[in-house]
């Protein structure tokens, strides 16, 4: 069982990145999936998160209108849509699976059943 983040890199302060997240050993379409970041130096900081359906999701006030979170069941993927990059957006980038709903948002790794190796984002100014 494992998820795998994919398409990081380094982008220029204005530009995108789409990063992808592959599941593997359990499908997605049960599962909540949230995305969370943690920069140089400080902690874990919640992005995103869609539901089952892919119909509803949520955002960090700090990435609306910027990011968005979309999901593929049948390719068993989650996607990231990064516009309008700042360099306060570097950081690594973790997919994960919540235990519950309730913990779609947490920054605490133990509510999370599923969470990947992580992929680096670098915005540079």
């Amino acid at each position: 069982v494992q998820l795998v983040e994919s398409g990081g890199g380094l982008v220029q302060a204005g530009g995108s990145l789409r990063l992808s997240c592959a599941a593997s050993g359990f499908t997605i379409n049960s599962w909540y999936m949230s995305w969370v970041r943690q920069a140089p130096g400080k902690g874990l900081e919640w992005v995103s998160a869609i539901n089952t359906g892919g119909d509803s999701t949520k955002y960090a006030d700090s990435v609306k209108g910027r990011l968005t979170v979309t999901r593929d069941n049948a390719k068993n993927t989650v996607y990231l849509q990064m516009s309008s990059l700042k360099p306060e957006d570097t950081a690594v980038y973790y997919c994960a699976a919540p235990r519950t709903r309730l913990g779609l948002s947490s920054t605490n790794r133990d509510d999370y059943e599923y969470w990947g190796q992580g992929t680096q984002v670098t915005v540079s100014s």
